[in-house]
């Protein structure tokens, strides 16, 4: 096991009730420091890997509140990329990012974090989010749902998401869209949002979408609030009052940042309610369970772990590539598992990793995309061997940040953490 953190730190195994101490870094390290163009590396080799003990989630605490491990198991083999986070440790917060920066689209982790808002914080850690969509003129839609800044930007489809609650605590279930459009005689249309719409469908375009709504047909709303106050960006769990500004029936609606638009299908349109220029139209964006006051959220699944318990599948399981986020009450667990690549890590099955989850001490875990997309980001580096030899794009990341006004001891080379240099001999780096 190559533990990355200040200084090393002890996992405590139980074994029949009793504890055993299992100091990390009883073999070797070495240290370079970091900071303004100097890297500092504490590297520690262990006998024994968490993939085969029962290590205990109460490690002694880090001043950063989080550190990187990177457990190896050669008999199998697994390479294993963990960051552990105490949950203590209020300044560190969790966000999302755009694939695009600003708008959907396709980037690698790496690159979505270069565009992420300063206000936000100093980014510390990231993994690739959500499976994603591939419609052609849609691309980083992702799979399901997804808050961003508190703002909706896709809308769930019924798969296990991943949010931190209005009270900062890490929630996952599987997340149900009432998004609808309320018309002036009552009745409702189910809505998407910025996602390809079928002939047949309606879907809400925001400017998180793009330039352009990219349809070619059917009837297309731009609205404008009904009120008075602010209504965008579009949040959770509220009911807004529109009015429609301008109709049009040519498709490609340019978007902006105060005008969404109402995409209607042509086979829809003509079993709904007549509407024009000055209609009254409310959007609900309601969810089950309700997301009221999130600001971030990330679909993925299936579910690994809930209440302690790993989740049941029946059939042939392969092994890939995985990425995962797990937590208990006191850590939260961001997960890379690297596979397709005999000789450095074959992947894991769904069950392998719930019960590694399990291991590591989650009493919750929830699965995201892996594959190809899965990749672990720690302080600028990539930590983890990507399948394809490097970065794949992605549409989304779930990032680690710490608070501007706490982040100044982050920037401390003490906490800096770097690649151990792990993977296989000849094998080519990730940043290569």
């Amino acid at each position: 096991m190559h533990l990355l953190t200040s200084k090393p730190w002890r996992a405590v195994a139980t074994t029949n009730s009793t504890e055993k101490a299992l100091v990390a870094c009883t073999h070797e390290s070495f240290g370079i420091l970091a900071h303004c163009g100097l890297l500092f590396l504490w590297f520690a080799a262990s006998a024994t890997g968490i993939a085969d003990t029962s290590v205990t989630n109460r490690p002694p605490k880090r001043e950063s509140g989080w550190f990187y491990i990177h457990d190896e198991v050669p008999k199998v083999p697994w390479s294993i990329h963990i960051l552990r986070i105490e949950r203590s440790h209020r300044e560190l917060e969790f966000c999302t990012t755009l694939g695009q920066g600003r708008t959907l689209g396709m980037s690698t982790v790496s690159e979505q974090i270069k565009s992420l808002a300063p206000e936000l914080g100093q980014p510390i850690a990231a993994i690739n989010g959500d499976f994603y969509n591939k419609h052609e003129g849609y691309p980083g839609d992702p799979r399901d749902l997804q808050i961003h800044q508190g703002e909706l930007v896709s809308s769930p489809a019924g798969h296990a998401c991943f949010w931190i609650d209005a009270a900062g605590n890490p929630q996952m279930t599987n997340i149900v869209s009432r998004l609808r459009v309320i018309w002036p005689d009552g009745t409702a249309t189910p809505l998407g949002l910025n996602e390809a719409r079928p002939n047949d469908g309606a879907v809400l375009y925001t400017s998180a979408m793009g330039t352009s709504t990219h349809t070619s047909d059917g009837i297309e709303m731009i609205l404008a609030s009904a009120t008075n106050s602010a209504w965008l960006p579009l949040q959770a769990g509220r009911l807004y009052r529109a009015v429609v500004r301008e109709v049009r029936r040519a498709g490609d609606t340019r978007l902006s940042v105060n005008s969404p638009v109402l995409s209607i299908g042509p086979d829809l349109a003509s079993r709904l309610p007549q509407s024009g220029q000055h209609t009254i139209l409310r959007i609900a964006t309601e969810t089950v369970p309700d997301l009221t006051g999130v600001k971030t959220a990330v679909g993925g699944g299936p579910t690994l772990v809930r209440d302690g318990n790993a989740m049941e599948w029946h059939g042939f399981q392969m092994r890939h590539p995985r990425t995962a986020i797990g937590w208990n009450r006191d850590f939260i667990f961001m997960v890379e598992v690297d596979g397709r690549q005999s000789d450095l890590s074959v992947g894991m099955t769904l069950p392998e990793l719930a019960a590694y989850m399990i291991k590591l001490g989650c009493e919750q875990a929830i699965n995201l995309d892996g594959g190809g997309s899965a990749t672990l980001w720690v302080c600028g580096n990539v930590m983890n061997s990507p399948s394809e030899g490097q970065e794949r794009p992605g549409a989304n990341a779930l990032v680690l940040v710490q608070r501007r006004d706490d982040a100044a001891r982050s920037s401390d080379p003490r906490h800096v953490a770097v690649r151990s240099g792990v993977l296989a001999p000849g094998r080519p780096s990730a940043q290569d």
